[in-house]
């Protein structure tokens, strides 16, 4: 048993409180890798100074300047920021928009079909561009094709998720998890991955995966969303939609809609108005109120007759429906949109950030999982994954698709994709994949090259490639990666491994294996899946040496383990996209998670004796 020393202690720590920050998420898990990689930087000099004046008998001796920073010249880092810009070259192209308008025309109404089809598809598509690239692109398909065959979107939108992390498994790009593990892999001495190095085992995972969702999966799977065609139906507006008529004697004739009715203390929000036949949306504030005008309003009954009393305004006896707020231009005016996990929304309100002002739209209802907020919206604090009922105009619905704070759960006709461009991107891809797992070029000069090359080729404006990349994720890996080199510094990896293969004395060799997946696969659905690979693949390596192991084995656990977090939201971001626009309860992850997770526990582990013997 190695001993403990104070670097050890603080190091795990550290770790301790990481790992509370990154389940309870007081800030961004990418701030809080942040404050890890700089706390690891100022210990050293700090602890230097403390001992120099007598306060400490000797400093703490823990990573240099450089290798706390090594994170942002790792591999690892830089191969999945080129990741990003390949993959939104891809969806620049509009081909998976294309491919989704085909599918819908051979699934039609079958529920079996569609579903058949969503996994058929974003299973291989995810093991080439980021899976979480990959569901951000086809959740507005898959909405859509909910709808056209009056199914429940929840029977669609989970399975979307849970392949794409079986795609994710396929090839060493599938994945930021992938290309970590193989980085960190690569930093303790042995080889890195190859391009396609797991996709026997991921080919196996895959097909059982599938099975799974296409039987008992579909069954658990919950219809928490009734197939509606009405998206009011669906947020259940009935009682908060309705339109009022201005009357001749109404205070408000004569003064800007701005100052009578937007910037007021009551809860109500203007839709659209309706003038002499012609429907005008937002921005409605500088109009002038004149007698006869009708607006359409979201309020509360209480609200509404506190409107009616004051402002001299009359109730239209009318349903306001879909049709009715998409009666002011020819294309879509009413959208879900989705909340992006990179999303600067995140945390503030609709108030704070001046929504309606900024995207000329209007909010009528939130859902967050299967919760509906129609009420005194303009103060909730906005989360990933929250599901925003939008309002506006068919150019800002345009501009919201564009958006990547957002994800517009429907899909909307744009004129702006480079169809033309769609073999070169796609040939793009594919070589870089090809010179990757075919020379001796790393995946990471293959990658930079092939973004190089979308810039060069037009598939990508210069200034797109910012855009493209979630900043995020890149600050996360180059955060977290100083903690595992802190880990093998002090040793703390070392003593890991040691408990575990202690209290894993009475367990064979497969035991010992199953295990780490097992204890990844838990930590991965509380913690960020890149912060379980960081902490568990040196420890893994460790505890495989020990047992003479072949740790390249062990290592592929845990990798496959924090790729594939079925049974929280927030296990993994592609569960947070469909949380909202799937109306699903926390518990619905649990359920039908849960036995897949048992599942893939026996099958990787049994799959990994068989690609990768662990006494190899």
């Amino acid at each position: 048993m190695a001993a403990i020393t104070p670097g050890i202690v603080f190091v795990s720590l550290v770790i301790l409180a990481a790992l509370v920050l990154f389940a309870t998420e007081p800030v961004p898990v990418d701030i809080t890798a942040l404050g890890v990689m700089v706390t690891l930087m100022l210990v050293q000099p700090v602890t230097e100074a403390l001992a120099s004046v007598g306060l400490l008998a000797a400093p703490l001796v823990m990573i240099s300047v450089e290798q706390g920073l090594s994170g942002f010249a790792s591999q690892a880092t830089l191969t999945v920021l080129a990741m990003f810009i390949l993959s939104d070259g891809v969806q620049r192209t509009g081909v998976v928009q294309i491919l989704g308008a085909k599918i819908a025309a051979v699934t039609r109404e079958s529920e079996s079909r569609q579903l058949g089809a969503v996994i058929g598809v974003v299973a291989p598509i995810s093991g080439f561009i980021n899976n979480t690239a990959a569901v951000a692109i086809l959740l507005p398909m898959v909405t859509d094709l909910a709808e056209r065959g009056r199914n429940s979107p929840s029977k669609l939108l989970l399975p979307l998720s849970y392949a794409s992390m079986f795609g994710g498994t396929l090839t060493l790009i599938g994945t930021s998890t992938n290309i970590l593990a193989s980085d960190i892999f690569d930093r303790l001495g042995y080889e890195p991955f190859s391009m396609f190095e797991f996709t026997g085992l991921g080919v196996v995972v895959t097909l059982v995966g599938t099975a799974y969702l296409l039987t008992v999966g579909r069954y658990l799977t919950p219809a928490r969303i009734r197939p509606q065609s009405d998206l009011t139906e669906e947020f259940e507006m009935a009682e908060y939609l309705t339109e009022v008529l201005v009357r001749e004697d109404s205070p408000l004739v004569g003064q800007r809609v701005q100052d009578a009715l937007v910037e007021t203390a009551l809860d109500v929000d203007l839709l659209q108005l309706i003038r002499d036949g012609d429907v005008f949306l937002e921005p409605l504030g500088p109009k002038e109120i004149q007698a006869g005008d009708v607006f359409a309003v979201r309020t509360d009954r209480d609200t509404l007759i506190e409107l009616l009393d004051v402002e001299g305004l009359d109730l239209v006896p009318v349903r306001v429906d879909e049709e009715t707020l998409e009666a002011g231009e020819g294309g879509q005016n009413l959208v879900e949109v989705v909340v992006a996990p990179q999303s600067a929304l995140v945390g503030e309100s609709l108030s704070s950030i001046g929504f309606r002002q900024r995207y000329d739209a209007t909010v009528l209802a939130l859902r967050r999982g299967g919760e509906l907020i129609r009420r005194r919206m303009d103060d909730v604090a906005l989360q990933v994954g929250d599901t925003l009922l939008v309002q506006a105009s068919t150019e800002s619905v345009e501009r919201l698709d564009r958006n990547r704070d957002f994800i517009v759960a429907q899909e909307v006709e744009r004129r702006d994709f480079r169809e033309s461009k769609i073999p070169v991107a796609v040939g793009i891809v594919a070589l870089v994949v090809a010179v990757a797992a075919l020379t001796p070029i790393p995946i990471v000069v293959s990658a930079l090259a092939g973004a190089l090359a979308m810039v060069a080729t037009r598939c990508l404006k210069p200034t797109e490639i910012y855009e493209a990349v979630q900043w995020d994720v890149i600050f996360l890996l180059a955060g977290v990666i100083p903690l595992g080199v802190a880990m093998q510094e002090t040793g703390a990896d070392q003593l890991l491994a040691d408990f575990v293969v202690a209290s894993a004395a009475a367990l064979p060799m497969l035991g010992v294996l199953a295990l780490f997946y097992v204890v990844t696969a838990l930590l991965t659905n509380v913690i960020s899946n890149n912060a379980s690979v960081v902490l568990m693949v040196p420890v893994a390596v460790e505890a495989a040496t020990q047992i003479g192991a072949n740790p390249l084995s062990f290592v592929i656990a845990v990798t496959f383990a924090a790729s594939t977090a079925f049974m929280t939201p927030v296990g993994y971001q592609t569960n947070l996209f469909v949380y909202g626009p799937g109306g699903y309860k926390f518990t619905d992850y649990l359920r039908v998670g849960a036995p897949l997770q048992l599942l893939f526990a026996v099958v990787t582990t049994l799959g990994i004796t068989v690609f990768f013997p662990v006494t190899g």
